[in-house]
This record gives structure tokens, C-alpha cells and sequence, in this order.
């Protein structure tokens, strides 16, 4: 008798492992062509008559780590998914599923950072619902955050830009969208979540000089979209920038080269990578976007984050090509190496 297939751990950890799982049971099941980007489009949220929607579910562990919490991590990430899509977010739900027995005090100040975090966003959280299960079923609480914003007022003069200098028959910038010469931006410091987190659950120590990037995007990314000729946006969360850059060549039908020397990663990140085997690349992030912008304005929306508290650190990091297949990156000793997407997250339990 055949063993009966049941679903893993590595299903839902981003990767190429959960991409085959979502094709294989999630797309095959459901209706994938609804609205102008549908759910097949594996996108980072669904439009339907220029309304973007998005939802995301965290299950984060420890609940509470250096800079954060579940509470602001679930309010970023969601306001995110819904600005790199080209949406200004205009409303959150939140629907709490609690562990009986879960500390009162805990959840005040899981909630009081989700205001804080709306409250930054200028995104109100505006419906939600509660379910208390039994400590069998859960150990302290998942968090799910919805959200919806409408297409933003700067995307028609965006989308100018790079028809300007290209064709481009697209109304959103998407995974689709990156062309031969678009420059590669990430908009900060790589592997600060993921490491954040890893460290202070093992008690590895490097909490002490990383802590969480989790920060909404939104403003930020209206000040690059001002600029305009942004052909893709994307939030490098589960498996990190690799698996992000990969989508993007394989749905763009397009190379991307790297350049090592120019990723801009924190010395504890490179040092905790170094030490525990892990690829920065790969690590989950929360508070970074990494953008495809047409060759000619890339310094000026590069200008343009760096003049932003979240885009800093911002760096132009390579750039599409023709030259390549996949993903690949010009090491720091000359030598090219190719950049897979990983099999699933090597830091689980971190969004």
C-alpha cells in the first residue's frame, strides 16, 4: 500500500517547493484568472477594477524579538504586499487566533505595536475577528491581516516614463515586467529579520547588534513611483532576494547579473551567515523592496529612496540582461556564480 502524501513544513516556507505546491493543489483547484492580475499570477496581491487585495497570515516564533513583534510584523508585511503592487493601502482587517491561556499583558503590547505600526503607515486597521483555541491546538497566537488599497495616482505617470523609453503594456508594475537594461534596486541591508530572529530564538547573540527590519513601505515607495520608470516592485520576505530575483527572470523571461561587491549586507548578518552556513540572499526580510527601474532614471529613484529613513542604504545591486539565463552574480574575486531559489526558507517561523 502507497504512504499517503501529506503536506510539510517546507510547503509553506517559500521556495521553489512551496511554488510547486501551490501549482500542483492551490491553482488546479481554485479559479486562477479572475481580475486584471489574477491569483495565477502568484503575485504578491490580486487587482480587480484598480483595487489591489492582499492577505497574509504570520506565525512567527517567539511572538515577541529584538525590534518587533507579530503584531507590527503582520501590519508591515501586509501594507507592503500592497505597495509594491502600486497601490496607495487604505484599509487592514486583522483576525487574531489565540491560544487559551496566553498572557494578557503579552497581547496588550502585541496590539499596541499594531496601532503604532498602522499609525506610521497612515493605514487604519478597520475590521477583524478572534478565536481563542485550546494550548493542544496552538502555542500562542497567529496573527492573519488582509488588506486593500487602490491604484496609486502616480502609476499613469510611472508607466510614462518607461514608454517613453521602451514598450511597456503593462497598467501595473509586476513580476513580468523586468526587460533587458531595467537596473536591479534593493532598497537596504539584507538578512537583518531573519538573523534577528534566529539568533535571539538559538540565543546565538548577534540580536544584540541586528534587530528586525519590519517597517511599512508605503511612503517610501511613493517618493521612487514620483520618479517614475519602475517596471517591477517586489518585497524580498520568504526566501529572501534569491527566490525574488529568480521569479522575476523566469516570469520576465529574462537574465539577471548581480554584483556581489554592491549588496549591502550589516557585518553581524555576513558574520552570522558566515558561521551558521546560510546564504544572505535567502533570508527572509520584512522591511526592504527591491525594485527594476529603466537604465536612465535609475540613479534618480535610487536618490530618491536614499533621501527616505526606510531607503537609506538603498544600492543598485546589477541589472537585467540578455547576456544570462537565471540568476547569476559576479563574485567579489571576479568568478560568476549562479543564484537558485532556494527549496524552502532556510530560517523558518520568521514572518
Amino acid at each position: 500500500m502507497d504512504k499517503e502524501e501529506t503536506v510539510t513544513l517546507s510547503d509553506g516556507a517559500g521556495g521553489e517547493k512551496m511554488q510547486s505546491f501551490i501549482c500542483r493543489l492551490v491553482l488546479s483547484n481554485l479559479d486562477s484568472s479572475a481580475g486584471e492580475i489574477p491569483l495565477g499570477y502568484l503575485d504578491d496581491g490580486a487587482v480587480i477594477d484598480d483595487i489591489v487585495f492582499t492577505t497574509d497570515s504570520y506565525t512567527v516564533k517567539p511572538l515577541i524579538f529584538p525590534g518587533g513583534n507579530i503584531g507590527s510584523l503582520s501590519v508591515c508585511g501586509t501594507v507592503n504586499d500592497l505597495s509594491v503592487m502600486g497601490a496607495e493601502p487604505i484599509a487592514l482587517s486583522c483576525s487574531l487566533i489565540i491560544s487559551d491561556g496566553f498572557s494578557l499583558k503579552d497581547l496588550d503590547v502585541i496590539l499596541k505595536s499594531m496601532r503604532e505600526a498602522s499609525d506610521r503607515a497612515g493605514v487604519p486597521v478597520v475590521t477583524g475577528d478572534t478565536k481563542v483555541v485550546e494550548k493542544t491546538a496552538l502555542e500562542g497566537m497567529f496573527i492573519n491581516t488582509s488588506g486593500i488599497g487602490r491604484r496609486s495616482d502616480l502609476l499613469d505617470s510611472n508607466i510614462e516614463a518607461i514608454c517613453a523609453r521602451r514598450e511597456f503594456a503593462q497598467r501595473w508594475p509586476n513580476d513580468s515586467a523586468v526587460a533587458p537594461g531595467d537596473k536591479i534596486i534593493i532598497s537596504g541591508t539584507l538578512g537583518d529579520h531573519g538573523i534577528a530572529l534566529l539568533s535571539f530564538r538559538e540565543g546565538y547573540g548577534f540580536e544584540t547588534q541586528v534587530k528586525t527590519d519590519a517597517q511599512p513601505l508605503n511612503h517610501m515607495i511613493r517618493e521612487a513611483l514620483r520618479v517614475g520608470g519602475i517596471s517591477a516592485m517586489k518585497d524580498p520576505t520568504r526566501g529572501g532576494l534569491s527566490n525574488l530575483l529568480n521569479e522575476w527572470s523566469q516570469k520576465s523571461k529574462v537574465g539577471i547579473i548581480l554584483e556581489e561587491d554592491d549588496v549591502p549586507l550589516k557585518e553581524p548578518v555576513v558574520s552570522a551567515c558566515e558561521m551558521l552556513g546560510i546564504d544572505p540572499l535567502e533570508i527572509g526580510n520584512e522591511g526592504k523592496a527591491a525594485f527594476a527601474v529603466v537604465p536612465d532614471l535609475a540613479e534618480d529613484v535610487l536618490a530618491a529612496l536614499r533621501k527616505t529613513d526606510e531607503g537609506r542604504d538603498a544600492a543598485i545591486i546589477g541589472e537585467a540582461s540578455r547576456d544570462y539565463r537565471g540568476v547569476v552574480m559576479r563574485t567579489s574575486v571576479g568568478g560568476l556564480r549562479i543564484v537558485e531559489s532556494p527549496v524552502g526558507d532556510p530560517v523558518p517561523r520568521i514572518c
